[in-house]
């Protein structure tokens, strides 16, 4: 048992040592590096280049169209001359064509069309922007998870490490008859609990490791280390104006500004269906000839440049277009934007709800867990002096191996919490930090 205990310290140690020498990675690092190499961020970069092509189309939408247009073709069979008889004949023809059309009147679908498509380019950079956040918040969390798991398997470890050396110290006084058997069982019971809460600690540790490299797209056949100074930069909040980071983030922050261009997109979505709904104006104008040769004629024809000149002709064509029926297709497409508003807006307003209340939380939550990290230094100080005046009476023979053990684990917890209450302190101020319009990735 007590090589067992003793050979599972030293790995646990050497592990930590070994972790040591490899690069250690700091919070903003993971961060980047989980911004840097997510997919989903990748899926809304191209995206946003999708948007971006779109607003150059809406843009180009406004200028003339031009087109041009070459035909040939053989004619078999019965046709017409120029006298206007039947013949029998073969013949070739060939025209060319130039024109452009341009859509002077649409029912505002063009200057509604470039407004949504600049819309959704400011909505597309939001959304990264957004994936970003959320993918950054993600990491946050999972980081904070290994640094609480490593620091509770170090503090197992030291426990363990105690345990095993009162263990042995007993077993030595037994055989000198100074201790009794239950004082030795009981303390190696207490090992025995130790060790498997160690074990416990480092399968959760893996396991939130795990968690992490996940998030962060990271191999998860390399080594990695997080930077346990993390919890010495603890300080003291300043005082914060609730509405005034909620005036700010409203403004800036991007889960309100995503339904915030949402809105404004199904609001010129909307004008584009009534629009369609409206008579369509446009113009149109081009040059065309053709060439014509009968192949069965014995005649003379005109030469192949001369017709291109002679039946050269231009034109300029008005074109009115207006909707009477289409099986009510536009009239559902208006009806459908409209309630898309609708719900855009209320989603908009369940929005706001939820981000004030979790600003309102976020600073709540940060000055109460300052306020128990102070308190819990305090008690962790006061039971490190009670183990250590609880062991000092147990190797006198005035405490039992359950004062001690009993004593050992207020400790173990008092850590526990302390860092715990540390770690979401420090997670509560980057949060408020980013209401606030502090980046999280820098």
């Amino acid at each position: 048992m007590k090589k067992i205990t003793y050979i599972t310290c030293m790995v646990f140690g050497l592990m930590l040592k070994g972790q040591a020498q490899e690069k250690v990675w700091t919070l903003e690092e993971c961060m980047q590096y989980a911004v840097d190499h997510s997919p989903k961020v990748h899926i809304e970069e191209h995206t946003h280049n999708t948007y971006k092509a779109e607003h150059a189309q809406s843009i180009a939408s406004f200028l003339p169209a031009i087109s041009t247009q070459v035909s040939a073709g053989y004619g078999f069979g019965r046709s017409v001359d120029d006298n206007y008889n039947y013949t029998n004949t073969t013949n070739f023809s060939n025209g060319y064509e130039a024109y452009t059309n341009l859509t002077l009147f649409s029912g505002g679908q063009l200057i509604n069309g470039w407004r949504l498509a600049r819309v959704n380019e400011k909505l597309g950079k939001n959304d990264i922007q957004k994936a970003k956040d959320d993918l950054a918040i993600k990491v946050m969390a999972a980081y904070v998870d290994v640094l609480y798991y490593e620091g509770t398997s170090r503090y197992a470890a030291e426990k363990l490490e105690e345990s095993t050396r009162n263990f042995y110290k007993v077993t030595r006084e037994q055989e000198l008859g100074l201790k009794g058997k239950a004082d030795v069982v009981q303390l190696e019971a207490q090992v025995a609990e130790d060790d498997y809460f160690l074990t416990n600690q480092q399968n959760l540790y893996n396991t939130s490791l795990l968690t992490l490299k996940d998030y962060m797209n990271f191999p998860f056949d390399e080594k990695f280390q997080v930077d346990t100074t993390l919890i010495n930069d603890v300080s003291l909040p300043a005082n914060d104006q609730i509405d005034d980071i909620l005036d700010f983030a409203l403004e800036n922050n991007p889960t309100a500004l995503q339904l915030k261009h949402k809105l404004k997109a199904s609001q010129m979505q909307h004008l584009i269906e009534k629009g369609k709904l409206l008579p369509t104006i446009s113009v149109s104008a081009g040059i065309y000839t053709d060439y014509y040769k009968d192949l069965k004629s014995k005649d003379t024809q005109v030469p192949f440049s001369d017709q291109l000149s002679n039946k050269r002709r231009e034109y300029i064509t008005f074109r009115l277009s207006f909707p009477l029926f289409d099986g009510l297709r536009k009239i559902t497409s208006v009806k459908r934007a409209r309630n898309n508003v609708r719900i855009v807006r209320e989603q908009q307003t369940e929005t706001i709800r939820q981000l004030q209340t979790a600003i309102e939380k976020a600073v709540l939550d940060r000055e109460g867990y300052a306020k128990e990290m102070i308190q819990m230094e305090k008690k962790t100080t006061s039971d490190q002096y009670s183990y250590h005046v609880t062991l000092r009476k147990f190797e006198e023979g005035l405490m039992s191996p359950l004062d001690l053990q009993n004593s050992s684990n207020i400790l173990l917890q008092s850590r526990a919490n302390l860092l715990q209450r540390k770690l979401m302190f420090l997670i509560k101020c980057k949060e408020v930090d980013y209401y606030k319009g502090e980046p999280l990735v820098k």
